[in-house]
């Protein structure tokens, strides 16, 4: 048995007056939001009513301007001066206009588009000649440049990344784990109810407007986006640009060209999506083809920078990839440039971005362990090997300035052991 002095006691005693307390400011709170969940059903509650109110009192104006209306005809038909029946229906009218503040909407003049941008190569036709036979075929495309045939053929499997790599994550006995953080998204703000009813009316009015007086223009832009027929991508990321400019003159692009059936939405869209696609991955090639090593970057950051842009290309090649078969299948039968999906289009100026990562990495590993007498030799060899292995996977293999890097580093670490 335990006794009165023991500690035990003593500390489960004090364990139970704790348990007590937080009993105490539990129930505390639970009243707090008790009465705070009251205090909101009553605003609740408040505002229903608010909002009946209102609904009563449309409904009473709209049987009084009824019953108004019903009262003028009556006086019309019965009095025998038709001029004044009219100022009296006019003066009526005006009031019932200024009571109900319709708001006016001014009928905007009809656009006048300007022109598409003339494209760098078009889609090549079959010309007739006079006498009825057809023109000779065109001439096949220009080969290749020698850079890109000799970069492509540079590339090649060195095997003793991935024996070197496989042994040092032996040796570590574990590998690389990526975390990834989910934000929560933000909640919207709520719209104000009575704002959007008064607004409406003018938002409706306007749209109105627009597919009365700029049927012409919108023809006129639906015969462009169907008879577009380009070759290069980047001529339809310039009829991308140019129509978006000047789609952007309607009130809401999207509630006009409904009421117009002959608009070319399905290929309008995908030529929005071509356009956007490219860009992005064409603005992702430049940043890390251009990506130089700033040696007055702390080494840690400098890391973060390179492998955030290898993170990116990675995932704009499985994101290409992983749409091409359909999206390409999409664009031909809509005469939308495809062949830049290809492994020899723009995957390939990645992988090429890719290579040059690989190299600044391993130079800049190699700087630090020749300038820095604090750095850790294993930690930052472990670090070239896995970020070179990645990469060599990636792209297929390394061409001659990732060989040389890798080849240096490899001998650094052997003289080190």
């Amino acid at each position: 048995m335990m006794r009165e002095g023991d500690p035990c006691v003593a500390l489960l005693r004090s364990k139970f007056h704790g348990l007590i307390e937080r009993n105490h400011t539990l129930e505390e709170e639970n009243k707090q939001l008790r009465h705070e969940v009251s205090h909101l059903k009553g605003q609740v509650s408040s505002l229903e009513g608010q909002y009946t109110d209102r609904k009563m009192m449309w409904k009473r104006l709209e049987n009084f301007a009824t019953s108004n209306s019903y009262m003028e005809k009556q006086f019309v038909h019965n009095n025998d001066d038709a001029k004044e029946a009219m100022d009296l229906n006019n003066s009526a009218s005006y009031s019932r206009q200024t009571f109900f503040r319709t708001p006016v909407v001014k009928s905007r003049a009809p656009r006048v588009p300007n022109p598409p941008p003339s494209p760098t190569c078009i889609e090549p036709t079959m010309k007739i000649k006079k006498e009825g036979s057809m023109a000779p075929p065109p001439p096949p495309p220009p080969p290749l440049p020698s850079k890109l045939l000799k970069s492509t053929k540079a590339v090649q499997r060195v095997p003793e990344v991935v024996e070197w790599y496989r042994l040092l994550v032996k040796r570590e006995g574990k590998n690389d784990g990526k975390s990834g953080s989910t934000g929560i998204p933000v909640a919207a703000n709520s719209r104000d109810m009575i704002g959007e009813i008064e607004n409406k009316s003018a938002y409706v009015i306007a749209i109105k407007s627009d597919v009365e007086n700029q049927g012409d223009f919108i023809n006129f832009l639906a015969r462009e986006v169907q008879n577009a027929a380009y070759k290069d991508i980047a001529d339809v990321e310039e009829f991308v640009k140019w129509l978006d400019g000047e789609l952007s003159y309607l009130v809401d692009e999207r509630a006009v060209l409904k009421h117009f059936p002959n608009w070319p939405e399905k290929k309008a869209d995908a030529m929005r999506e071509a356009a956007f696609t490219y860009r992005d991955l064409k603005n992702l090639e430049t940043e890390a083809s251009s990506f130089q090593d700033d040696r007055r970057v702390a080494t840690p950051m400098a890391f973060k920078r390179m492998q955030d842009l290898q993170d990116k290309i990675e995932q704009g090649i499985h994101n290409t990839e992983k749409i091409r078969d359909s999206a390409s299948a999409r664009y031909k039968d809509l005469m939308i440039p495809w062949d830049w999906m290809l492994d020899s289009g723009i995957i390939r100026q990645l992988k090429a971005a890719s290579l040059k990562l690989a190299k600044e990495y391993m130079n800049r590993i190699m700087n630090a362990l020749k300038s820095d007498p604090f750095a850790n030799d294993e930690e930052l060899i472990l670090r070239g090997v896995r970020f070179s292995f990645r990469i060599h996977q990636v792209a297929g293999g390394f061409d001659e300035g990732c060989r040389k890097a890798f080849q240096e580093l490899k001998t650094y670490a052997s003289k080190s052991e």
